[in-house]
């Protein structure tokens, strides 16, 4: 693929795509600058510039600023021969005419591609329509940050190859939230060939100002009147037609939810792209006798610059430059008459602010509601009975003062008590196959190391950690059920007054929740957050809530030794990462951010009932992602566990006099001890060396130097925990319990004590929930505070933290 401007004179090309905006767009396309059209490079100009151009039997000139704006794929290639010559090959008419006929195949693919980008509100249902029309697993959640990056999908539909993006969800185009700068960045240096605006239709007035800003920007745009059934179901009804005329932009109801109305939407955009919709139109929206006349005035000096019209709408830029936008303002700059513009932008700010109370910001916004209501009086028509709605009802109960707490608490306990307890059916089964796997493979394969790298490595390891897939699926379908539903973003509402205690504010709940299910993806939510000490903040504490990672460590631990109470265990542990990030949080705010004031603005969407498909699919979604660790990060780690656990390879002769005596020695020494932690080189692995190294550290948590081992090796992924202690204990002959948990409370053949306790495993479990953040998530942590500072911090801070809270809660368990 190349740009007109680059093709050589006298090679040919098929036009690909016409990129830029509005009336250059159209006007080129008028010209015959369509794709697939063939087009020749006759002649530059003496100084290169224009480049007389032949299609469609006529020869046209265009400057190379603007082919560069035409995406070709070149025809006829020229060779050069010895002397430097061009020439055209024809040696090979077969071969070349086969060439050609596979590039042709190749521009038929590129011209039937159509690039749709979708811009809308949060809560307006865009990506659950980019789900459904791509069949992508991107996650939907209920509430403002879930999409915090832009999705891409395709799919095949008529013929076109349709390439979607699902960029952030925003309000405006403004420069106030990281998600419209997001957007408005990906607008300046992407050119969508559509623009699919999905709106609410359940909430018009809100949602088409931001069609307003895009009709401004005059891009090929169709509207997606989204969750149009819960606008049918108010008894209102709309002239969805007559709308998309006044605006001149086609508007298709659709109902993402059920895929209603998605085909007939990808139609309408195949009308726009091929330029045979009759409802397009470019519109201005009039801001009124005051501002329309400034607005113009800017835009006349702007459009002097045609680099700036090829990509950028005058009129958007003038408006966005009069309001003193930032971003605009950057843009503006560059162009030569910039102080002319600047001049005329503070004559005209003066000149309306000497006779408003007002600043133009604010009677913009106001023209453009004022424009929205009298577009709706037209076309919508309200019913007049009055409607107790499903969610002003369960708001009565949810968000009450009295009733808001205790129901959220009775739904987190209920959470992890299903999660623990139906989950454990179908672990006992997945863990019965992996013993018959192992038993099989130890019954039928000659001993070696193979056989022991198959049974303890990798059936020991990955077998260990699988067997609470199904822990991890249950979990992942409550969150996700509470996010789709609405539940979530009251949760926020409700937590307000005690995330303000702490320095924060409620939107800074929505990522702290997502914590558990994901530290990495939760940090990524923080973005929505404006204030850039709460976004910091929020990012630092959020390590601190227990993701499902470290979920098959509790299970574990739990199951052991903690079965009749595993509810309460589980939820003490969640309270204590909670507990530990509100303290941090507090000292964070004291001592290093100042105090950052910031509102709460934060929409309540109304309750959807999440379809199972939604849900199984989001739980799926992240099934999946668990068993791609267990043929990845964990396989690996298993591996890397088991050979540094396996060697070195130590001389068989253990009856020899000397090594008889070592041995006893060893054992006698570690018998009085009590500990098995004095390092025997004669006798150890290097793994075991490494633990016994270290041990000294963890010794007064009650780890042994397998259990020290387990978190270190912990440290890339919280999943390999539980896969090194079961290759640890699977090389464990002595013990011939064939559950981990058994081994773990079976007594150590040295020290004639179990390695694990009730109140070493409570410490244990307390420092895997707080200690150093995985790789991922420290990555995370610098990718978006912008500083590897902040991953040091949390690295550092959070292992002191640990280490002092799981000694004292080991200290006082041991009491008891």
């Amino acid at each position: 693929m190349r740009l007109l401007s680059e093709l050589p004179t006298g090679e040919s090309a098929i036009i690909v795509k016409v990129q830029g905006y509005g009336a250059f767009r159209k006007r080129v396309m008028e010209m015959g600058f369509v794709p697939g059209q063939k087009i020749t490079a006759v002649l530059s100009a003496p100084l290169r510039d224009p480049v007389k151009y032949r299609l469609m039997d006529y020869e046209v000139l265009l400057r190379r600023s603007e082919a560069s704006m035409i995406e070709v794929e070149p025809l006829n290639p020229r060779l050069h021969d010895a002397d430097g010559d061009e020439h055209e090959e024809k040696a090979d008419t077969s071969a070349f005419h086969h060439e050609d006929s596979t590039i042709a195949e190749n521009v038929s693919d590129h011209i039937r591609t159509i690039d749709v980008a979708l811009i809308g509100n949060p809560n307006c249902g865009k990506t659950s329509l980019f789900n459904i029309a791509s069949g992508a697993n991107e996650h939907v959640g209920n509430y403002s940050g879930v999409t915090v990056d832009f999705k891409t999908g395709t799919f095949t539909y008529k013929n076109y190859r349709f390439n979607l993006v699902d960029l952030p969800g925003t309000y405006s185009l403004s420069a106030y939230s990281p998600e419209e700068l997001y957007v408005r960045r990906y607008l300046r240096n992407n050119t969508p060939d559509i623009i699919v605006n999905v709106v609410d239709a359940s909430n018009l007035e809100r949602n088409l100002y931001l069609t307003t800003e895009l009709i401004d920007m005059d891009r090929s745009m169709v509207i997606a009147l989204n969750m149009y059934d819960e606008l049918q179901a108010t008894g209102d009804s709309i002239n969805f037609k007559q709308l998309g005329e006044m605006i001149g932009v086609p508007i298709v109801p659709t109902v993402s939810r059920t895929g209603e109305g998605i085909n007939r939407l990808f139609d309408e955009v195949i009308a726009v792209y091929e330029g045979k919709h009759s409802s397009v139109r470019h519109i201005h929206v009039n801001l009124g006798k005051e501002i329309e006349p400034a607005v113009n005035a800017l835009k006349d000096i702007i459009k002097r610059d045609q680099t700036i019209e090829k990509k950028f709408s005058p009129r958007y830029l003038a408006i966005k430059y009069l309001e003193k936008d930032t971003e605009a303002t950057e843009v503006l700059k560059e162009i030569p008459c910039y102080k002319e513009l600047e001049e005329e932008r503070d004559r005209q700010t003066a000149k309306f602010e000497a006779t408003h109370q007002e600043d133009v910001t604010s009677v913009i916004t106001a023209e453009k509601y004022g424009f929205i209501s009298g577009a709706l009086a037209e076309v919508l028509t309200r019913s007049t009975r009055a409607i107790a709605t499903t969610t002003s009802i369960i708001d009565a109960f949810v968000t009450n003062k009295l009733f808001g707490f205790p129901l959220f608490a009775l739904i987190m306990l209920a959470m992890f008590w299903v999660t623990f307890t139906v989950g454990a059916y179908p672990q006992e089964w997945i863990e019965w196959g992996v013993e018959k796997i192992a038993s099989l493979v130890a019954t039928y394969m000659p001993n070696g190391p193979l056989k022991d790298l198959i049974t303890q490595g990798v059936i020991g390891g990955v077998g260990s950690v699988i067997v609470f897939l199904p822990n991890i699926l249950i979990l992942y379908f409550f969150i996700s059920f509470m996010e789709d539903s609405g539940y979530m973003a009251r949760a926020a509402f409700i937590m307000d007054r005690i995330m303000h205690k702490i320095g924060l504010h409620g939107k800074s709940f929505i990522p702290l929740v997502m914590g558990f299910g994901c530290n990495v993806p939760a940090i990524m939510a923080a973005r929505s957050i404006e204030s850039r000490s709460s976004r910091l903040i929020t990012i630092l504490i959020n390590p601190f809530m227990s993701c499902t990672a470290r979920l098959p460590i509790y299970v574990l631990l739990i199951g052991t030794f903690f079965e009749a109470h595993a509810a309460l265990v589980f939820f003490c542990l969640y309270f204590i990462g909670v507990a530990v990030a509100v303290i941090t949080a507090k000292l964070l705010r004291k001592f290093f951010f100042k105090q950052d004031e910031t509102p709460f603005v934060m929409e309540l969407p109304p309750y959807r009932i999440p379809t199972m498909k939604t849900a199984m699919r989001h739980m799926w979604w992240k099934g999946k992602q668990y068993l791609q660790k267990m043929g990845g990060i964990i396989l690996v780690g298993s591996i890397v566990i088991w050979a540094l656990n396996y060697f070195p390879l130590h001389s068989n002769d253990s009856s020899t006099p000397e090594a008889v005596a070592e041995r006893e020695t060893a054992e006698a020494s570690a018998a009085t001890a009590g500990s098995d932690s004095a390092i025997n080189f004669a006798e150890d692995s290097y793994l075991e060396m490494l633990g016994k190294a270290i041990n000294p550290v963890m010794t007064p948590l009650g780890m042994s130097w397998r259990a020290t081992v387990a978190v270190i090796a912990g440290v890339p992924a919280k999943e390999i925990v539980v896969s090194t202690l079961g290759v640890l204990y699977t090389g464990d002959e002595e013990v011939e319990e064939s559950t981990l948990g058994a081994k773990l409370t079976s007594p150590n053949p040295i020290t004639g004590k179990p390695d694990f306790t009730a109140a070493s495993a409570l410490a244990f479990m307390i420092f895997v929930l707080l200690y150093c953040p995985c790789l991922a998530t420290v990555v995370a942590i610098v990718k978006e505070t912008g500083s590897w500072k902040y991953g040091a911090f949390s690295v550092v801070y959070n292992t002191a933290v640990a280490w002092v809270v799981a000694f004292v809660v080991y200290r006082v368990a041991m009491l008891f």
